[in-house]
């Protein structure tokens, strides 16, 4: 069952990648063009010598755009599925549709929104080379703690519900979260390295772009791969009985 719904997981994410690289390129690598035409502006006024373009645009913005969000998309929705295979039945009593779609949110809150909060995806041009291992390492940083705090929490809301009831348990345990989250990011060091001339229309429409390309995929992994489930699940399952216990 557990490889059936795996392989389910990653055709759910090759549709996924499908759909995010038709919104990346249409409306995400238009902002890079634009964000790279910036940068040899820069450099052209420095007096710096452009660098050399080992692989051409044409194929970053093409193949290369879609191999890398195929080979993302798929990895995800296999990982999506083994999540699922995991919670599914063991949990709640939610249908496979329904806990698709809680795994897809928790998902996307935990690992996309609340790190973007902080530290938000930045086009060509913006960000000092020296500094890319420390950024990469907060950026992490940010996810394990945002993922940690979530599961405390869902633990959290599981003992308070016995007392104070699911609704009330979770709305305790989600303020909870929010908090600490709050906290963490407060303590962590900022980051901000955009030059001052830099295009702030360039800059909100790249990361409004890229947060968009992360909703379609955690939207269509939920949407796809609960419908892919639920048939699975309803044909192996007999009548009236869960799949997983």
């Amino acid at each position: 069952m557990v490889g059936n719904l795996l392989l389910r997981g990653m055709i759910a994410g090759a549709i996924a990648g499908i759909l995010v690289f038709a919104f990346a390129h249409t409306f995400g690598e238009p902002l890079v063009d634009q964000a790279i035409a910036f940068e040899e502006a820069a450099a052209t006024a420095a007096g710096e010598a452009a660098e050399p373009e080992i692989v051409s645009r044409a194929t970053q913005a093409g193949i290369g755009l879609f191999t890398g969000v195929m080979a993302y998309g798929i990895a995800v929705g296999g990982l999506f599925a083994l999540a699922f295979a995991f919670v599914h039945g063991r949990f709640s009593k939610l249908s496979a549709r329904g806990t698709a779609a809680v795994i897809a949110l928790a998902a996307f809150v935990a690992i996309i929104l609340v790190p973007g909060i902080k530290y938000p995806a930045n086009p060509p041009a913006v960000g000092n080379p020296d500094t890319i291992g420390v950024r990469t390492e907060l950026f992490f940083l940010m996810i394990v703690v945002s993922v940690g705090a979530l599961v405390a929490a869902v633990a959290f809301a599981r003992n308070l519900a016995a007392r104070f009831g699911i609704w009330n348990g979770s709305i305790i345990a989600g303020i909870a979260y929010i908090v600490f989250i709050g906290a963490v990011q407060y303590l962590l060091p900022p980051i901000n390295e955009v030059p001052e001339n830099y295009s702030a229309a360039v800059l909100w429409s790249f990361r409004t772009t890229s947060l968009g390309m992360h909703v379609i995929l955690w939207s269509v992994l939920a949407v796809v791969f609960g419908f892919l489930a639920e048939k699975r699940l309803e044909a192996r399952s007999p009548v009236g009985r869960p799949a997983f216990r």
